[in-house]
């Protein structure tokens, strides 16, 4: 497929969305969507000596309610997922990892949203102090093992990166 056209419609500070024109150039096939632009998101996955997981809780204002998610956050221009994942623990929980593992990599809706979320377990962790945003009021709190998986199974978390990243770390 080449894009034969695309024109942006909309920009904001998170993201921006364009109207392409795609046409597959053997066959004639086009498509014409509207696409969410978005750099990119880097998750945390802290686990601490005892094998729990540090959860946030905040106001999702899409999802109308407080969810119990991984920490994550966008890539600033230039970042590597890495680096962003460095730091958003640090602004979020306060945490430094002195181990980084990649745990999964994915299209977090790829009908419509340019986003790849890319998940790291952070292990060996030292505590801090947090800084979050302005327009984040943050909590945390480490869950088992059991716990989270009885949160999945009961609906009580709903995040699909949670998740994700819970069932790949289970897996590892």
């Amino acid at each position: 497929m080449k894009i034969t056209s695309s024109r942006e419609v909309y920009r904001c500070s998170l993201f921006r969305v364009t109207e392409d024109h795609a046409v597959d150039l053997k066959t004639g096939f086009e498509i014409k969507r509207s696409v969410v632009r978005h750099a990119g998101s880097a998750v945390m996955m802290a686990v601490d000596k005892k094998n729990r997981v540090l959860l946030v809780r905040q106001y999702r204002l899409p999802a109308g309610k407080y969810l119990w998610e991984l920490p994550a956050g966008r890539l600033d221009p230039g970042e590597k997922p890495l680096q962003a994942a460095r730091r958003e623990l640090i602004e979020e929980t306060g945490y430094r990892a002195r181990r980084w593992t990649r745990l999964a990599s994915f299209w977090v809706s790829p009908g419509y949203v340019q986003e790849r979320m890319t998940i790291y377990l952070a292990t060996d962790l030292t505590a801090g102090e947090a800084t979050p945003m302005d327009d984040e009021r943050i909590e945390t709190r480490w869950f088992t093992r059991k716990e989270m998986a009885e949160m999945i199974h009961d609906g009580k978390i709903e995040d699909a990166k949670t998740m994700i990243g819970f069932m790949t770390w289970r897996q590892h």
